[in-house]
């Protein structure tokens, strides 16, 4: 299985909105040098780096040092409009890369799913032509049973799913009601490792990020799922690490995590 980071492999070191931001925020040309670092096969640059927020010339320069290191690219976005959606098939087109990830979610709204299939049906051959799959994740908003309908309704092997193990937590679907959904159309997995504790009180719970093969992700199971289904889904480690009360001591949390995830997730590579 072909393994990579993303962006929000280093949610911190990238930078988050409402908490200190790091001195010298990681840009894509920095999460590719990692991936070459680590021995990966892909990058996945997403909503928090805003490729499309690039000049020409940065899309070029990018392009050209993936190229030079042997490491693919896949796009990361929020929204589904048309003139959105057109927007990264196009720097997908530039950076060669074969897959756009997308919620359907945009800035805290949950659109009516028809007219997301509108959208999606609206540029599905457009993808086909290049290509290009357009991956949906799975998110709170929307209950998976709904996002496998509207995959299984357009019913392209260039609109498939995006699946998070641990995204659907909050609407309260656990990662084996997840996968028994949406398994079949996977191609774009984040494995997101978590372990969920009673707070002090006994009077709830907290669902905390942790390095991948830590917690209660049951990875050898997901993976397993999937290979029934004949996936061979790219993978991105991303996390939830917490904030520590310091810029710098989080980033260095968020960097140690990801060597130990790597270092773990290499059995399946």
């Amino acid at each position: 299985m072909r393994l990579g980071i993303g962006s929000w492999t280093y949610g911190w070191a990238t930078g988050v909105s409402g908490y200190p931001l790091p001195a010298h925020p990681l840009t894509a040309i920095d999460l590719i040098d990692r991936a070459h670092q680590y021995g990966l096969d892909i990058v996945q640059i997403a909503d928090n780096m805003a490729a499309h927020e690039l000049s020409p010339g940065q899309i070029t320069t990018l392009r050209d040092h993936a190229e030079e290191l042997g490491i693919a690219i896949e796009l990361g976005t929020v929204g589904v409009e048309h003139a959105h959606l057109r927007r990264y098939l196009k720097l997908a087109s530039t950076l060669g890369t074969r897959l756009v990830r997308t919620l359907i979610q945009t800035s805290g709204e949950n659109p009516d799913l028809t007219h997301a299939e509108s959208c999606i049906r609206a540029v599905e051959e457009e993808f086909r032509s290049a290509g290009v799959v357009l991956a949906i994740e799975n998110y709170e908003q929307q209950p998976c049973a709904e996002l496998a309908s509207l995959v299984a309704r357009i019913g392209s092997p260039f609109v498939g799913i995006c699946l998070d193990t641990v995204n659907s937590l909050g609407a309260l679907e656990t990662p084996r009601q997840v996968v028994a959904m949406l398994g079949r159309f996977v191609q774009n997995l984040h494995i997101k490792d978590f372990t969920i504790r009673r707070v002090q009180s006994r009077m709830g719970y907290e669902v905390l990020g942790c390095p991948a093969g830590e917690g209660d992700l049951e990875i050898d199971w997901i993976l397993s799922e999937l290979e029934k289904h004949g996936n061979n889904p790219s993978m991105i480690l991303e996390q939830w690490t917490p904030w520590t009360g310091n810029i710098d001591s989080t980033i260095a949390t968020e960097e140690a995590w990801a060597l130990r995830s790597v270092e773990f997730l290499r059995r399946y590579h």
